[in-house]
């Protein structure tokens, strides 16, 4: 599996309990990881028909489907390495599908806020999203290894959208938007950060 992120809740029992029930029954860990794809759709379709249909049940589901998707994540990793379950293809389903699920969420927080410039500000985050991704595997892809810093990880940017599609009950359009605002501030300013250590980095060497 390679580098890991350091998470907290890898040592949390329910977590722990979870994953020794799925390794017991041989669920494969791609199939979790896919499953934070599917996670990350509903999320991603909740949010877009939270505008016109059945609002606040929509947001809340939008808000759980980010959590989902964020505990699969984790469990993937947890049948792998601690189940031992892991496949010699294991890396692909580790890292892809993270990268469609980032968009799947933030662009359609985009379409599911009031203003023209919504999907714009949608698209924008999707691809910092998946570009502070890109930067950390540069890293080890040069030698640099693999860096987790944020502020604004994956764990951040869907910290933020699973408060703001909450706050989105009470707070119609605007929410959404602040929120992916502050995941594209966050985003540069991940990316640069990143970008810095590893040629701080290679440099050294």
């Amino acid at each position: 599996m390679g580098e890991r992120r350091p998470l907290q809740s890898r040592d949390a029992r329910w977590a722990k309990a979870t994953a020794s029930f799925l390794a017991t029954r041989r669920v494969p860990p791609n199939a979790i990881s896919i499953g934070s794809v599917v996670a990350a759709a509903i999320a991603g379709a909740a949010l877009i028909l939270s505008r016109d249909f059945f609002r606040i049940p929509l947001l809340v589901t939008a808000a759980l489907a980010i959590q989902l998707r964020l505990i699969c994540n984790l469990l993937d990793g947890m049948v792998a390495v601690e189940g031992k379950l892991g496949s010699k293809s294991g890396e692909i389903y580790n890292d892809l599908p993270d990268r469609i699920a980032d968009p799947l969420i933030l662009v359609a927080a985009g379409y599911a806020t009031p203003f023209l410039w919504g999907p714009p500000l949608g698209w924008c985050a999707g691809l910092l999203a998946v570009m502070t991704a890109y930067v950390r595997l540069l890293g080890a892809a040069t030698g640099a290894g693999q860096d987790f810093r944020g502020p604004m990880a994956k764990p951040q940017r869907m910290a933020v959208m699973t408060v703001a599609a909450l706050a989105e009950i009470f707070v119609s359009g605007y929410a959404l938007a602040a929120a992916l605002a502050l995941i594209i501030l966050g985003c540069v300013v991940t990316i640069a950060r990143r970008t810095a250590n590893i040629k701080r980095i290679l440099e050294s060497k």
